[in-house]
């Protein structure tokens, strides 16, 4: 049988498998699928160098499908091939006769892909659109660091290239030069409510590309001849020198092969009964044209390159004192007062010495960050990624660099990366190992206004903590470090843990609190007073503010404990512990919107049952610009003047 005859038979074998699994599941996107099954089998029988029964291994080309409804077409190649799965454990083949439990509560077959619930061959969870080829950005770049010889496949829908986010990812491609990765925009003319729009349309696209700085390649994407000429060239093109990017535009017909179920209204929507028997009917008839049997002897598929396993050596990161005097900074370390976001840079730079895996992304703003600590020093170049005004892409491309191992640090103003929430839970669920540091936090930077404070940033990053991630520990840590000690050491913190984090650093120069005695372990809190009156909770640069409020209350003869709570999720029991010492009197004080750190003490409290009084205080009014820090905390109600009433009032104490 000839290549076409194959891949029309092989295409056509998928479509029905497509076709029966959405129907028993009784939702899917059957014809979406069955646009893109000759492009599957070409990529997955032919093209892509990888091993069913090793499909997570080191050397294999990569597939990411940001459209990630089409998943059917993948599941159904998958199983047939015999792909690996683990479920339970253990690793096995999937069957065909797998594929009727699609979207079940115990299958590994999930309604997008997503590598956390058992599907090794896939790199992240996509299918919240527009996010895939910024995680193929990210597989390129470390690929291309590695010096591996691996090529990274993206198919993206036409309707989902709406989304800027894809075009922050073609941006990034280009300024990077990452030839070994290749969009493929899938272009069946539909949406989910009607067809794309024109400027959505094949031609826009190619002229969109072609402007971006892409070599562009326009097929009929159900040729086989022509779709296995087009991957023929990527792989010319990124084997050679050019350092021009290429892009494929695939013309394609959602339903392809079965006329019922083609056009309108079938998105997301499976046949069945009659529909599903004319549909399975049409295919067949389309199969007798074009090949006369199912066989794939014509199909090959290349095995990934042998790996060399060659683990990087690992040192301890030196401590703060030792990094301040090897970077010329004896002068500030001695006058005892330095910004948490410069504690930050300092502390990413002795990483990526001390980890070669450590990588740092910025958003055009690490001269803010101090991620440029990380960028200007010539041994760490290679390991920073400009992405420019783009979060959105930026968190998405650490998600590709975090499957291939590496353990990326994104820097930005923490306001900006509140526009990125999705592409941060995204994240998550693809089990990402990703470090998200926000600059200029809350209300302190005063002068620019609320449109520079991150307020809710907090209260969001918190309800993932409350959740579990699929390693068993908390979906996010949420860090609040008060002085350049404590920002340090929960630097190199979460570069040791496994999972999502968030760090809130700001923008003033702050007296040290701590010194490299302290120890800070994520989950944890320090005492900073212990009194028996009253607990005040802090974290962040209110520590600053409250420690000045306890000086106020001593006045009145008020004795209060003060909780530097740096982290979310926290010891809950020993801080309630505290609390019942004072008397079950609990005042909190953020710098931020409610529903973060009080909230997390106040759900802390009525889990225990215990009665406590339970008193907060945070940013209760939209912010202006103010001159200085002080203006600031006194419009916003949150100067230490206004603490210290507060805790008194709490206590029984008048004061005037």
């Amino acid at each position: 049988m000839s290549f076409e005859a194959a891949v029309h038979a092989k295409a056509i074998q998928l479509d029905h498998l497509s076709l029966d699994m959405c129907a028993t599941a009784g939702s899917g996107h059957p014809t979406t699928a069955m646009s893109l099954g000759h492009i599957v089998t070409v990529l997955m029988y032919h093209t892509m160098r990888w091993a069913p029964d090793q499909p997570d291994y080191p050397t294999s080309d990569r597939l990411v499908l940001s459209e990630g409804h089409a998943v059917p077409i993948i599941y159904a190649a998958y199983a047939d091939l015999g792909g690996a799965v683990d479920v339970k454990d253990r690793r096995r083949a999937l069957t065909k006769d797998d594929l009727s439990t699609l979207r079940a509560n115990d299958s590994v077959l999930d309604g997008h892909p997503n590598p956390m619930e058992g599907f090794p061959f896939f790199d992240a969870a996509t299918g919240s659109l527009g996010q895939g080829l910024s995680v193929a950005a990210g597989l390129g770049l470390a690929a291309r660091h590695d010096g591996l010889d691996k090529r990274i496949y993206c198919i993206i829908g036409d309707g989902e290239s709406r989304e800027g986010q894809i075009w922050e990812a073609v941006d990034l491609i280009v300024d990077e030069k990452l030839t070994n990765v290749l969009p493929i925009f899938n272009c069946n003319g539909y949406g989910q409510a009607d067809k794309v729009s024109l400027q959505q349309s094949h031609e826009r696209l190619k002229h969109k590309l072609q402007a971006a700085g892409f070599e562009v390649m326009v097929i009929d994407g159900h040729e086989p001849e022509e779709i296995k000429g087009a991957f023929d060239k990527f792989i010319a093109n990124a084997g050679s020198k050019s350092d021009k990017p290429m892009a494929l535009v695939a013309r394609t017909v959602k339903g392809w092969g079965a006329p019922a179920v083609q056009g309108g209204g079938w998105h997301g929507k499976p046949a069945t009964g009659e529909k599903l028997a004319q549909a399975h009917d049409q295919l067949k008839e389309t199969g007798v044209t074009l090949t006369s049997a199912l066989s794939r002897d014509a199909l090959s598929i290349y095995p990934p390159a042998e790996a060399k396993v060659d683990e990087p050596e690992i040192a301890e990161p030196m401590s703060m004192s030792e990094a301040m005097n090897a970077y010329d900074m004896g002068l500030i370390l001695k006058s005892g007062k330095f910004a948490t976001r410069k504690a930050y840079g300092l502390a990413l730079r002795a990483l990526g010495h001390a980890n070669p895996n450590v990588w740092c992304l910025d958003a055009d703003v690490s001269n803010s960050t101090f991620a440029e600590w990380f960028n200007n020093d010539k041994d760490l170049a290679d390991r920073f990624v400009e992405c420019k005004i783009a979060e959105q892409n930026m968190f998405s491309t650490a998600v590709g660099l975090s499957a291939a191992g590496k353990i990326p640090f994104c820097s930005t103003f923490s306001k900006f990366v509140t526009r990125a929430y999705d592409q941060i839970e995204m994240a998550m669920n693809s089990g990402a190992n990703v470090k998200i540091v926000g600059s200029h936090s809350g209300i302190s930077l005063a002068a620019d206004g609320p449109s520079q404070m991150s307020l809710p940033d907090v209260a969001w990053f918190r309800s993932l903590a409350t959740t579990k991630d699929h390693h068993g520990g908390p979906g996010a840590y949420v860090l609040q470090p008060s002085d350049a000690y404590s920002a340090y050491a929960l630097t190199l913190a979460m570069a040791d843990h496994k999972g999502l984090c968030y760090m809130r650093t700001f923008r003033p120069d702050v007296e040290f609190i701590y010194d490299e005695n302290t120890t800070f372990d994520l989950g944890r809190f320090e005492v900073l007073t212990e009194g028996r009156d009253l607990l005040i909770v802090t974290a962040g640069y209110m520590v600053h503010e409250c420690n000045k409020a306890l000086d106020l209350l001593d006045k009145q003869g008020i004795d209060a404990t003060l909780v530097d709570l740096y982290s979310i999720p926290f010891d809950a029991e020993k801080l309630l512990d505290l609390a019942n010492a004072n008397g079950g009197f609990i005042l909190t004080v953020e710098d931020n919107y409610g529903g973060g750190l009080g909230s997390a003490v106040a759900d802390a409290c009525t889990d225990s049952g215990d009665a406590f009084t339970l008193q907060q205080m945070f940013v209760k009014r939209i912010p202006k610009s103010a001159r200085t820090e002080d203006e600031i905390l006194r419009q916003c109600g949150l100067h230490h003047s206004m603490i210290a009433r507060k805790a008194a009032s709490m206590v029984g104490v008048a004061t005037a």
